[in-house]
């Protein structure tokens, strides 16, 4: 049991004030990488819902995958930016409860879609001729639905046993957001029992995920290396590169959050920023700059563009003239 038995209606977030002198250069960095991560979520959610050509499962999963992205930082980096310029960073208990809602589902959820999208890739390649049939853009929602409704499912038993005592002081959360394991180290209850638990929850949903997109791509790997013609082998690998290449970060970097010994040390905060800020930006920039039918429709939409501005231009012309 705790010894100070005050029960907390607010946090501290602690977040990088421990480093005073960095605050300012950290918000402009956080920021210019925030907006970047933004408009690239955007652009790959517009040309996907624009052009009719990229209306096919694979796009629709990217698109699932960046609208859950844009969700999952919206959680977390506006109020780290906030508090990098704020002298107070107070968060009621019931605010903390709903931002960890929050990241934990869209968490799970991101989780998801990258082993669907994997899924995707595997019945693409190893069923071709089934692959129409089976994976329609009906099937391809109700899977993202499906996606959806486990990831929250998840995030809720998790804060349902995080938040079912109070908590005791001091109300230090030592991370720059309501961190699952930074919170329930305050809790009043056996804290070391509910840390495990939801701990383990927490990895083995992403080591279960993530397992089963690598034998996902050891069916993928064997049927490859049964095509003939090498060019044949380079366009199914070139499918499967920017997947992979995210699965990669995003897993990896997760696993040093999630996996990390206590008795290992380092800063949680620091040890979060690649996790949380540095992934949700690469993301949208592998799947954008590696993927051939995303380049066309983003010239066709900027060759658009131009068209409907040479025309504004034209008529402004026409009209300047008559007057």
């Amino acid at each position: 049991m705790k010894i100070n038995q005050t029960i907390l209606k607010e946090f501290i977030l602690v977040g990088f004030s421990v480093y005073p002198h960095a605050q300012t250069f950290l918000f402009v960095v956080f920021f210019c990488l925030y907006l970047l991560t933004l408009t690239g979520n955007l652009t790959i959610m517009s040309l996907t819902w624009v052009d009719r050509r990229l209306h096919t499962p694979m796009y629709l999963f990217l698109s699932a995958l960046s609208f859950s992205e844009t969700c999952y930082t919206l959680t977390i980096i506006p109020r780290m930016l906030a508090d990098l310029l704020a002298k107070k960073r107070s968060i009621s208990v019931i605010g903390c409860g709903l931002q960890m809602y929050f990241f934990l589902g869209l968490g799970g959820t991101h989780c998801i879609i990258l082993t669907l999208m994997g899924y995707d890739r595997f019945m693409a390649i190893c069923n071709p001729l089934r692959y129409h049939l089976l994976m329609t853009n009906m099937v391809c929602g109700k899977l993202v639905v499906s996606a959806w409704a486990a990831g929250f499912f998840i995030s809720v038993t998790e804060i349902a046993l995080i938040f079912r005592g109070s908590f005791c002081s001091p109300n230090l959360v030592k991370h720059f957001f309501c961190h699952m394991r930074a919170v329930v180290r305050l809790s009043c209850l056996d804290s070391e029992l509910t840390e495990f638990i939801v701990t383990a929850i927490s990895v083995s949903g992403l080591m279960g995920t993530f397992l089963l997109i690598i034998l996902t791509y050891i069916f993928i790997l064997s049927t490859v290396l049964k095509i003939p013609s090498a060019e044949g082998k380079q366009k199914a690998f070139s499918t499967c590169a920017s997947h992979l290449t995210v699965v990669i970060i995003h897993f990896g970097f997760a696993s040093i959050v999630y996996l990390k010994p206590e008795a290992s040390g380092g800063d949680d905060t620091v040890i979060a920023v690649p996790y949380t800020v540095i992934t949700p930006f690469l993301s949208p920039l592998i799947f954008s700059l590696r993927n051939k039918d995303m380049k066309n429709a983003f010239r066709k939409a900027l060759g658009k563009t131009h068209f409907l501005n040479k025309q504004s231009w034209i008529m402004e012309d026409n009209e300047n003239i008559h007057n």
